[in-house]
């Protein structure tokens, strides 16, 4: 079994910075692409960012320039630098992995973190 923890979250005044965290764990032998989705009230998930093992990153239009993603592959952690944050940013975030397991590599299977609150305040 694959386990996503995440980290970060919580409450910040507009204009302010969070950091999110993931890690990865299991019996895993990649994971790609790894990376960050958010849903809020009654509104659909939606992609927010994510990463390769190779580096390319992948921003939805709406937080392009403000935030950032970033990996480390050989510790499995995908991690969301937020800046400039809007009311607008107020959502659960998700932690996504696209995940080969060691028990069998022709297999692919998307694994999701428990969801962090992130409330932007006006």
């Amino acid at each position: 079994q694959v386990q996503l923890v995440e980290s970060g979250g919580g409450l910040v005044q507009a204009g302010g910075s969070l950091s999110l965290s993931c890690a990865a764990s299991g019996r895993i032998f990649s994971i790609n692409p790894m990376g960050w989705f958010r849903q809020a009230p009654g509104k659909q998930r939606e992609l927010v960012a994510t990463i390769t093992s190779g580096g390319t990153t992948n921003y939805a239009d709406s937080v392009k320039g403000r935030f950032t993603i970033s990996r480390d592959n050989a510790k499995n952690t995908v991690h969301l630098q937020m800046n400039s944050l809007k009311p607008e940013d107020t959502a659960v975030y998700y932690c996504n992995a696209h995940v080969q397991p060691l028990w069998s590599s022709s297999r692919w299977v998307d694994y999701w973190g428990q969801g962090t609150q992130v409330t932007v305040s006006s």
